[in-house]
Parts: structure tokens; C-alpha cells; sequence
């Protein structure tokens, strides 16, 4: 059997509503949050998953518990990884994400936040970050590759040496957009995944393939079996 990885972004949050940045910092799910993941959930439900796991963040945490508290399948072992949280934005973290794509620009030396995006690379960004952040909490891009990297390998290694099959896992923006790029480097850097939004990988003899990005049909097909 194939393995494949439903790599989900965490509902909406109160930050993420607010457009205040998000690393490692944590609030929980808005009341619509809460709303689309249960879509989500709905969408599914029906999907043989036979693991399942999260970041160790309380917003990926309670995505993870309402998704698979409606879940066909009671039994579906779930554990949390730290090594797929967010991406950690050191003293930026909670200050409006306008400051923080307002300060990268300068920081790299672009005249404008456009100009930047056409050219970005995810190694960039990561040296930005460290640059800019004054408590130094922030990661270098090299421990930030290794860990997600890593956790996402491990997920689909360990997963694959069970026989295959469906894992659901859930993450954050950046992070799974990072880790896109780390299997297809064409793919240009993306801050914009939705949240609760699917990105489909299989992987099979060591190898990810993209198969979607932000895939929101999950919500959209559970939102028409629950109004209907």
C-alpha cells in the first residue's frame, strides 16, 4: 500500500483573525474555526486513516481531537510531534503580521513586500527572522529544515514499515508550505494555505509527491452533508 498524508492547517484562530503573528506562540480556534474544522471532520470521517498526529500546539491539538472525535473509526492511534509546529518568529511573535512582512523587506534589502515575493526563498525568510528578532528565540534555517524535515519523513517512514495506508496530521501554515517546497523546490514560497485546508502527499520507496495543495473540498463536501 501507498502512504499518504492528509497535511492539514489548524482551524482559524483568534490570531490568525486578527492577523497577528503565530509561531510558537498559541491561542485557540474561533468559534468559526471550531465550525469549519467540524466541516472538515464531516469530510473525513469516512477516510481510513490508520494513524493520525499533530504538532504539539494547542490549535493543532484541538483540531486534531474535534476531527477525530467524529470519526468513523474510534480507535485511530494519535500522538503530537514537535517537529512540526510553526516556524518560531522570536520577539515578533503577536505583533501584527503587517510589521512583520513590513520589516523583511528591509531587512533583505527589497523596496517593496512584492518585489520580495517574486524572488523569496525560505532560507531568505529564516534569516530575516533571526535577523530581525531581539530575544534570539528565533531558528536558523538549518535547524528549522532539519526538524521538518525530519518529522514528516519519520511520519511517512514509520507509517510505510506498517504497511501503509492514510495518516491525517496536522500542522501550520509556513511549516507546510515549507515543507512543499522542500519536495518540489518550484513551488515559490507561500504564506497563504487556508485554514483547515488539505495538502495530499504520497509517499512510497523514499520518495513525497504532491497530489493537492490547500484542498478545501473536505470542508466544502461536509458542509453539504451536515445542511442537508
Amino acid at each position: 500500500m501507498k502512504t499518504t498524508l492528509f497535511v492539514t492547517r489548524h482551524g482559524k484562530t483568534m490570531f490568525n483573525s486578527l492577523e497577528r503573528v503565530q509561531g510558537w506562540s498559541d491561542t485557540p480556534l474561533t468559534k468559526t474555526g471550531v465550525q469549519t474544522v467540524n466541516y472538515l471532520a464531516e469530510g473525513l470521517k469516512k477516510i481510513p486513516f490508520s494513524a493520525a498526529y499533530s504538532s504539539d500546539s494547542g490549535r493543532a491539538i484541538e483540531t486534531a481531537r474535534l476531527v477525530l472525535s467524529k470519526h468513523s473509526n474510534q480507535e485511530i492511534p494519535y500522538q503530537t510531534d514537535p517537529r512540526i509546529r510553526e516556524w518560531c518568529f522570536g520577539s515578533l511573535e503577536g505583533g501584527f503580521d503587517g510589521e512583520l512582512w513590513g520589516v523583511i523587506p528591509r531587512i533583505l534589502m527589497y523596496p517593496n513586500y512584492d518585489e520580495m515575493m517574486a524572488e523569496l526563498t525560505y532560507e531568505q525568510l529564516a534569516n530575516a527572522i533571526l535577523a530581525a528578532d531581539t530575544a534570539n528565540w528565533a531558528e536558523s534555517y538549518e535547524t528549522i529544515k532539519k526538524r521538518i524535515w525530519g518529522g514528516f519523513s519519520d511520519i511517512a517512514e514509520k507509517t510505510a514499515a506498517n504497511g501503509g495506508g492514510n495518516v491525517f496530521i496536522v500542522s501550520h501554515g509556513l511549516t507546510i508550505a515549507y515543507l512543499l517546497n522542500l519536495i518540489d523546490p518550484h513551488i515559490p514560497v507561500q504564506v497563504n494555505l487556508l485554514n483547515a485546508s488539505v495538502c495530499l502527499l504520497e509517499y512510497e520507496d523514499g520518495t513525497f509527491t504532491i497530489k493537492s495543495i490547500n484542498d478545501t473540498s473536505y470542508i466544502e463536501n461536509g458542509k453539504k452533508t451536515t445542511e442537508n
